[in-house]
């Protein structure tokens, strides 16, 4: 059964980066969590060449309500001229979890 609840994701460069990114979603109640991936190795193709880096991922718990305003916002805060983002649809889960999701990513 889907829900309103969605997963965001990016990734960045700098693991000190990547907690600002995330606790500033937050913060601002555009997120009601987000977890940081230990770094891992990407390997990508950027204006022509195969790239090999170190990136931390960053997944966001939010709603569709709120997914607007938090895509905006890693926009303007990120470093990356098109940084990745990749919204996940929740099929599912514990209802109690799904609310507080809902809840805590209700603007104030």
């Amino acid at each position: 059964m889907p829900t309103d609840v969605v997963i965001a994701q990016t990734t960045i460069d700098d693991e000190g980066r990547a907690g600002e990114l995330a606790r500033g979603a937050v913060d601002r109640r555009l997120a009601a969590c987000a977890h940081i991936d230990p770094a891992f190795t990407a390997v990508y193709r950027w204006q022509g060449a195969v790239q090999t880096e170190r990136e931390w991922r960053i997944s966001y718990k939010t709603t569709r309500d709120r997914l607007p305003q938090l895509a905006e916002w890693v926009a303007a805060a990120h470093s990356y001229e098109v940084p990745e983002w990749i919204v996940l649809p929740v099929e599912g889960g514990s209802e109690a979890y799904l609310a507080w999701v809902v809840a805590e990513s209700t603007e104030a």
